[in-house]
């Protein structure tokens, strides 16, 4: 794979006013991270994690209030309509709702030649290239001259996806495009979408709400939490070996086969749930969630530290509830669970 960077975000925020009187909402709070030629890097959290505003700031739909988006070594945090239009053909998104993303009124034919207005093709050339992309996808021909509403789901995320692709971009912005479908459709479009990243040398950015998916065609994941990096690195060691007690809540969260397993699954997941409250100003977002949160949680917000397993992960607890606790970090850490401070914080569970 690749080392040049071809999408480099440093320190990107996006806060939204709800009013004169109210705070603003920081959808997205000091986010940096890159994504190399042909790599895809997967964005996973809940919903109101920031990851879709991070796409959309990437592709200049929302206006960043700090930070810098530099594409291809250019910086494009700012960049006016002309250059945006410009843009266009090297980045491209698919929509999570191909069908609300496709116009009812239109063949897909004329959907696809939209997107190829601004080169200066001839109506044949225009007409070859979609077929040619559609068929690539895996659609007849004959799909060109049909309307979106005699398609399937999977069939219009196939579309959807001739339409990003047909103008031939770098990098695709992928905000959870299998989401709306049944699984086993997913399956079909995620080895789709790999195929084409090979064929087409394609960098994605691929947002979604679900670990699984992510990790099926992420080379790195980075885990988001009310705007915040809460964890990220290679895909498999993230999966494998979560450090952030976040991290762990969304792998609970995905159902097993195994119904005792999920049933345990689910009384984690409601006893979490029962320390929710208000997010704190100064601390780790998660802490009025975690059952490992301390007083030195709500006061303090944890910087990103390298873990053995070439993960980063924004936790003062790490250590602990990974395990790795050891006579030399001990050393280095302010403060410990056991310690008369810690334990006179909020309630949480031993380890």
């Amino acid at each position: 794979m690749n080392e040049k960077n071809l999408l480099d975000v440093r320190d990107l925020s996006v806060h939204f006013r709800r009013g004169s009187r109210s705070p603003a909402l920081r959808a997205v709070d000091g986010v940096s991270f890159t994504v190399a030629e042909r790599e895809t890097l997967g964005v996973v959290g809940e919903s109101g994690s920031g990851k879709t505003t991070i796409g959309r700031a990437v592709l200049g739909l929302v206006s960043p209030t700090d930070g810098q988006i530099e594409f291809d070594g250019e910086d494009i945090t700012h960049a006016d309509y002309r250059r945006r239009l410009g843009l266009s053909r090297e980045l491209q998104v698919i929509f999570q709702d191909p069908y609300s993303s496709l116009n009812p009124t239109r063949t897909i034919a004329q959907t696809l030649s939209e997107s190829l207005r601004s080169q200066r093709l001839s109506k044949d050339e225009v007409r070859d290239r979609s077929i040619a992309m559609l068929e690539r996808v895996g659609l007849p021909a004959t799909s060109a001259d049909r309307y979106p509403s005699s398609f399937s789901g999977g069939q219009r995320q196939r579309i959807a996806i001739a339409r990003a692709l047909i103008v031939q971009p770098r990098l695709v912005i992928c905000d959870e495009p299998v989401s709306a479908l049944d699984l086993s459709v997913q399956a079909q479009v995620l080895n789709l979408l790999r195929e084409l990243q090979d064929e087409f040398a394609l960098s994605y950015l691929f947002v979604a709400h679900d670990l699984d998916v992510v990790r099926h065609l992420s080379h790195r994941i980075m885990v988001l939490y009310r705007g915040q990096i809460m964890e990220q690195g290679p895909a498999e060691a993230v999966y494998a070996s979560p450090k952030h007690p976040y991290t762990r809540t969304l792998l609970e969260a995905a159902p097993v086969p195994d119904p005792v397993r999920q049933a345990e699954r689910r009384s984690q997941r409601v006893r979490a749930r029962d320390t929710t409250g208000p997010i704190p100003v100064a601390g780790c977002p998660f802490a009025t969630r975690c059952p490992h949160a301390t007083s030195l949680c709500h006061t303090e917000r944890p910087r990103l530290e390298q873990t053995s397993a070439g993960t980063t992960v924004a936790c003062h607890w790490w250590r602990d509830v990974s395990g790795e606790t050891s006579d030399a970090t001990a050393a280095n850490t302010p403060l410990r669970l056991g310690d008369p401070v810690a334990d006179s914080a909020v309630p949480h569970k031993s380890l």
